[in-house]
């Protein structure tokens, strides 16, 4: 039997070398964060995946605000003899963070060390296992309710991240309405937790108005955080304004079996050479109505400043907050090739290094710029 076949009975069987005989290493790369128990949770997760993988060297790092940096899991690899290092990015959606900044780190280690290549898969996305493990989530948030409201009563609010490109915002929706009619809600609707725009409150403050007995506010997120607590947060101040409708949070995804099923199948998919991002919406790539002049933007990482930063560490708390209404979506790297290279990176002279392209709908009455000062109702 093939490795990939005996692949299908456990998805984790991945092979230790590669056909050319290259030693094999897996390297999770996460975001970071300065709240320590999305940090905690992300390494539990990884741990976990190093446990599956227990074959394989499998390292993780992250890209800001917490340690251990992914240049240290990818020297951590590499003192392991390992030659081939399959990268994939610990996100659910492909923006700026995916597509630009997590590249740009693994482009700039391989170069430096020869005899190394770097894979890089793809994003988690919208996908059947993911789907069942949201699912699951929302039906245990079902079954803990006292009361038996009818499904067609009930309102489905999925809240998302948020960045400034559309085409992962968009990614939320479609998951969304997979939900919408997988459980058969009365409604649903799509809001985010920054960047863009309906924003978690004013977004319920609108669905509240619509009728429906019971709103499930579900965070369609990996791990805790500090965005997931400004979720809950604003369900417990539009629930405070509404006493008359049930509001029910929904836990986020964390460690579900289906999530680190899609965690082995990215890695399968570099090394069947299926592992492209989705470029048909990238705005990097076509001209996205709204975003056509960020089409060819270089990929660099904007994230040197914060590298390595621990949670701890006071500077972190100065600058997360305005990463998540600053999504860094400069890249257009897709193909994740051998070199991950795109070829058509245009150039600007943006000399400042950690310039954002401002995102045109800043001051939709919605988001985040506008409501800076807090919601009115």
């Amino acid at each position: 039997m093939s490795e990939r076949e005996n692949a299908t009975i456990d998805p984790f069987h991945i092979p230790t070398h590669a056909a050319d005989g290259r030693k094999i290493g897996i390297m999770v790369c996460g975001h970071g964060s300065r709240d320590e128990r999305a940090v905690t949770q992300f390494k539990q997760v990884s741990e976990q995946l190093k446990a599956r993988w227990g074959h394989l060297p499998v390292d993780y790092g992250f890209l800001e605000f917490a340690t251990p940096i992914i240049r240290t899991g990818l020297d951590n690899l590499r003192e392991q003899g390992c030659e081939l290092i399959l990268a994939v990015p610990g996100m659910l959606f492909a923006a700026g963070h995916a597509k630009n900044d997590i590249p740009s780190v693994l482009n700039t280690y391989a170069a430096q060390h020869d005899g190394l290549t770097i894979k890089y898969g793809r994003e988690l996305a919208v996908d059947l296992k993911m789907l069942k493990a949201a699912g699951d989530r929302i039906q245990e948030a079902i079954d803990a309710c006292d009361d038996d409201v009818p499904l067609h009563e009930t309102m489905l609010v999925v809240v998302g991240r948020g960045a400034s490109d559309p085409d992962a915002n968009s990614n939320v929706t479609k998951v969304t309405r997979m939900l919408w009619e997988g459980f058969g809600f009365g409604w649903a609707e799509t809001c985010y937790s920054g960047v863009t725009f309906p924003l978690v409150e004013p977004g319920l403050e609108h669905y509240a108005k619509l009728g429906y007995k019971r709103l499930l506010v579900f965070p369609y997120f990996l791990f805790t955080g500090i965005l997931v607590d400004r979720i809950y947060d604003s369900v417990d101040v539009v629930a405070e304004r509404h006493p008359d409708l049930d509001f029910v949070k929904v836990p986020y995804l964390n460690d579900h079996p289906k999530v680190m099923e899609t965690f082995a199948e990215r890695v399968w998919e570099i090394l069947d050479g299926a592992n492209n991002m989705n470029c048909q919406m990238c705005k990097y790539r076509s001209q996205v109505l709204g975003f056509e002049e960020e089409v060819g933007l270089p990929q660099e990482s904007h994230h040197h400043h914060v590298e390595g930063i621990g949670t701890g560490d006071a500077h972190s708390h100065d600058h997360e907050h305005d990463h998540h209404h600053h999504d860094h979506s400069h890249g257009h790297h897709h193909h994740h090739d051998h070199d991950h290279h795109h070829g058509h990176s245009h150039e600007h002279g943006h000399d400042h290094d950690h310039h954002h392209h401002p995102y045109p709908h800043a001051d939709h009455p919605l988001g985040p710029v506008t409501l800076k000062q807090g919601y009115k109702g």
